[in-house]
């Protein structure tokens, strides 16, 4: 999911039935496919749907992998609820490729960039905030993009130089990822060494839309974050790369590991190594990060 709680955190937070309120409005939803090369030193190519979120005072941008999957997760859930019985789906959701969520909120269009890590058994969103002022060098070049009339504008944006095409006929100065200030919608944007490439598929409205997706509200996720500098963000978020487990460990008694869960396959021990396993492969598997961060005590030198 957007955040990467496992599996293993959903069905046990499943039944706790745990619901967030989270308000009902209609949403205009873009679907952009990501190209992408995870690793610096790799030709390999990866394909993600990645959706953007316009409503009336902000916008969301995330990755579709777990969003798509809501309904089968919920049948899957409810079955467990019903039965009383753990079942692990590992096997059965395809996870995401990206877990950050990043909100746009208008009209100063501030940027705020959200990750979950866990803080003992329960999740924590983290997150800073920036107000990115893009010197975009508008052309006269145009072009069809799907259904479109683009035009063409390049900047430069976290070490890359970005080249974007917008069009009028959708009036959100909004993109995917950080990408605003444009006067029209980006429909496709890339870097210049086409490590990431965002190409707008479609839209629809959605209506009673809402920013948390059923298996964040069954994991006990909310829409409340803690802001931090983004150095100290940036330590977090290592620190929680490094040992996704670290905050939940000092908990775990050697009785509690040794218990198992009717229809889990090993202990509450195995299934954590599976999980950190789970984790760190994820997180290991990108090595190509969309922007290169550098503390500002490094910039200025």
């Amino acid at each position: 999911m957007k955040n990467l709680f496992s599996i293993f955190f959903i069905a046990l937070f499943a039944f706790t039935s745990a619901q967030d309120k989270d308000s009902k409005e209609t949403a205009n939803r873009f679907f952009y496919e990501l190209t992408f090369k995870p690793r610096k030193d790799s030709a390999k190519i990866e394909k993600v749907m990645t959706v953007l979120d316009i409503v009336k005072d902000r916008s969301v941008y995330r990755d579709y992998t777990m969003i798509a999957q809501d309904s089968i997760i919920k049948i899957q859930i409810e079955a467990m609820q019903k039965s009383g019985t753990f079942k692990d789906m590992s096997k059965s959701i395809r996870m995401p490729k990206f877990s950050e969520k990043i909100v746009k909120y208008y009209p100063d269009m501030k940027v705020q960039y959200i990750e979950r890590i866990a803080s003992g058994f329960s999740p924590l969103g983290i997150a800073y905030s920036e107000t990115i002022k893009f010197d975009w060098k508008i052309s006269n070049e145009k072009e069809k993009i799907g259904a479109y009339n683009a035009q063409k504008a390049t900047a430069e944006f976290g070490g890359k130089k970005w080249t974007a095409w917008f069009t009028t006929d959708l009036p959100f100065q909004d993109g995917p990822y950080k990408f605003s200030g444009l006067p029209g919608l980006i429909v496709k944007i890339e870097d210049e060494g086409k490590n990431y490439s965002w190409v707008l598929q479609g839209n629809k409205k959605v209506p009673n839309w809402e920013e948390l997706s059923y298996s964040e509200k069954i994991s006990n996720m909310s829409l409340k974050v803690t802001e931090m500098p983004r150095e100290k963000f940036e330590k977090t978020f290592s620190d929680f790369k490094k040992d996704p487990f670290a905050t939940a460990r000092p908990m775990m008694t050697q009785e509690v590991m040794s218990k198992t869960i009717p229809g889990m396959d090993g202990t509450i021990g195995d299934m954590m190594k599976k999980q950190e396993k789970m984790y760190k492969d994820f997180f290991n598997s990108n090595d190509n990060p969309i922007e290169n961060y550098q503390p500002q005590d490094k910039k200025k030198k």
